[in-house]
């Protein structure tokens, strides 16, 4: 037989947990508010200001408990308690203004509340126990399956982000700066223990406007012999740790960072706007270029673990726009490497290892194409890495054809000191190591050298040319050395045609 029994409860209204984040997070943001409008000042219309932004969040927050009817009392609850405050703030229109809000909000997101006895006791339970409540219920924010299931989706896209960041720090003066500020001595310096008080205390007081619970008395039907079946409990959420969730969470905060460094790439380097005063373009624009070239080639990396073919990201709506987003960013870069080592060979020369460099930027920004034309045709990981084995292949062919000594040889000089007029002097040892395809641009250079100095780039000059005499055996012969001995004999021919008749 089953019995029934009517019972009266204090019940409180459900907490959806997955909204404790986001109510958290503006309780800080109403903290950071007082802070900045009443900490260290003089308090009037500020409060008047404050009580309408926490007002305003609570009903945002509360917006599906609201009687439109009830909400209009509210609403003239509200604009009677400020008006005092607004005339003068002293302690009396504060004690109004703060009970003016409770009422107001009682009123709007309260309607089972009709006794003049229930809705002292809720105000009542509002004011005493209301500021206690954050720090039991933030704790719920810490719900152990939802937490871990936080990690994984995060951890990823932290740990390769703070890599970025190191990154971008080596490469940008600006961004170290920025990191630099991170320095935990330099926070405390502006964090006070008075300040860390006053902002737990605003986050206690504004909380119960956020998070609001109502005590309320229902009746309450049970049947006693039925035992009540608990509600399952929610499996526990496996993420993923290169699923759609981290793969989207990554691309965002990706995209984030890398166009905070195409902004200010764009700012000081391509639009030349004015540095900060510690910082001149030389500093700006001479470092970097490698340790980009190393963030593209782990982004292009990440991008080709996580679109991998058949993957669950790979045809994803929004996943692959950020890709392209973030390909194109990185080609970005990887240009902006390459004006960054073209405004540093300015200055400093020309070499193997710059010439290297620009190849290796060039193949790095072609990879990068290539990775989205493979998401794009929806080709294999095998036909990227055969294209890019070809690609590697015609440039390194290309390169054995290039006569890179004379060529190095030609610019450095061209662009020193003594030819130029600005710029380095020229590297004597370094054309010397060059080679005798450095001969023809040392017997430009050399009109224009002093006496001091003529005598030494004579004696590599002999050296380059016994060398030469070398290579011409029939053992040691090349067509390059072929072509070169036959320019120096012309200009040598010239030299003497030229020469008036003794």
């Amino acid at each position: 037989m089953t019995s029934l029994a009517s019972t009266i409860a204090a019940d409180l209204r459900p907490i959806r947990h997955s909204s404790i984040p986001a109510k958290l997070g503006c309780a800080l943001a109403l903290a950071a508010l007082a802070d900045w409008l009443f900490y260290g000042h003089r308090i009037g219309l500020s409060l008047t200001l404050f009580a309408i932004a926490t007002i305003c969040l609570s009903m945002l927050f509360n917006y599906a408990a609201l009687d439109r009817r009830r909400t209009m009392i509210g609403a003239a609850i509200l604009v009677a308690g400020l008006m005092p405050a607004i005339e003068e703030l002293n302690p009396l229109s504060f004690l109004i203004l703060v009970t003016a809000l409770a009422i107001a909000l009682l009123f709007a997101t309260n309607p089972e509340t009709t006794g003049l006895a229930e809705r002292a006791r809720a105000l009542r339970n509002f004011f005493l126990f209301g500021p206690f409540r954050v720090f039991v219920e933030a704790l719920q924010v810490f719900n152990m399956s939802a937490f871990t299931r936080g990690i994984a989706l995060w951890l990823l896209p932290m740990a390769l982000g703070t890599v970025f960041v190191a990154l971008f720090a080596a490469a940008n003066p600006v961004i170290e700066q920025w990191v630099s500020l991170l320095n935990p001595n330099v926070i405390f310096e502006y964090v006070s223990i008075a300040r860390v008080l006053f902002w737990t205390m605003m986050v206690a007081l504004v909380w119960p406007f956020i998070h609001l619970r109502w005590r309320r008395r229902k009746l309450v039907m049970t049947e006693v012999a039925d035992a009540s079946v608990p509600p399952p409990l929610p499996p526990a959420v496996s993420a993923e740790f290169l699923g759609p969730s981290t793969i989207l969470r990554s691309l965002i905060l990706f995209n984030l960072l890398f166009a905070a460094q195409s902004v200010l790439d764009g700012l000081y380097l391509w639009g030349h706007v004015v540095l900060p005063a510690d910082m001149t373009y030389a500093a700006y624009a001479h470092r970097g270029a490698y340790p980009l070239i190393a963030t593209a080639l782990l982004a292009a990396a990440f991008v080709l673990v996580a679109m991998r073919p058949g993957g669950p990201a790979e045809k994803s709506a929004v996943i692959r726009p950020l890709v392209y987003l973030w390909v194109a960013q990185n080609v970005l870069l990887v240009a902006s490497s390459i004006l960054r080592l073209d405004l540093y060979v300015d200055i400093y020369m020309l070499t193997y290892w710059r010439i290297a460099a620009f190849v290796w930027m060039g193949l790095v920004a072609l990879g990068l194409i290539l990775i989205v034309a493979r998401i794009v045709l929806n080709r294999s990981n095998r036909w990227l890495v055969g294209t890019n084995l070809i690609a590697l292949t015609i440039v390194l062919y290309s390169c054995a054809l290039m006569n890179f000594d004379a060529f190095i040889a030609d610019y450095n000089v061209a662009h020193s000191r003594e030819v130029s007029g600005k710029g380095q002097s020229i590297d004597e040892y370094y054309l010397w190591l060059l080679g005798p395809q450095a001969l023809p641009a040392i017997a430009k250079v050399l009109p224009f050298r002093s006496d001091a100095k003529f005598v030494n780039l004579v004696g590599w000059r002999d050296l380059l040319i016994e060398r030469q005499r070398q290579d011409m055996a029939w053992r040691a012969w090349g067509f390059r050395s072929w072509r070169l001995q036959r320019r120096l004999d012309a200009e040598a021919t010239s030299r003497s045609g030229s020469q008036p008749a003794g």
